[in-house]
């Protein structure tokens, strides 16, 4: 809700674009000529998102070239009666590729299952 007492510019009337006066009439569409927009030459393409990827993965390997030197302490793992010592960088990076391997099957199977329940026909 607006305050209608407060000082301020003055605010302009409704104007009335009734089609009958002469400002609101407009050319015939055929009369206007049609100019093809122009390419835009900085658009996106396949080779520039390739470069995108690469710089984006280049810069994620020295993000983790960076944590596995600074994380080389030794440390005791044991995983069903398997035990063994690694240094915590790697043992962390197994840690997360095993959670990303279990997210992208259970990912998978729920779209295999949405998948059945489409027939066929519906997909096309």
């Amino acid at each position: 809700m607006t305050d209608m007492s407060a000082p301020g510019p003055p605010r302009p009337e409704a104007v009335d674009t009734d089609s009958t006066t002469p400002s609101a009439r407009t050319a015939e569409p055929s009369a206007l000529p049609v100019v093809p927009p122009a390419p835009d030459p900085l658009r996106r393409s396949r080779t520039s998102t390739v470069w995108i990827g690469v710089i984006v993965f280049a810069v994620v390997l020295v993000v983790l070239l960076i944590f596995v030197l600074q994380n080389t302490q030794p440390v005791e793992v044991s995983f069903l009666g398997f035990s063994g010592t690694v240094s915590l960088a790697v043992a962390m990076l197994l840690a997360a590729v095993a959670g990303v391997l279990l997210a992208a099957i259970a990912g998978s199977l729920r779209i295999w299952q949405l998948r059945r329940r489409v027939p066929h026909a519906a997909r096309h």
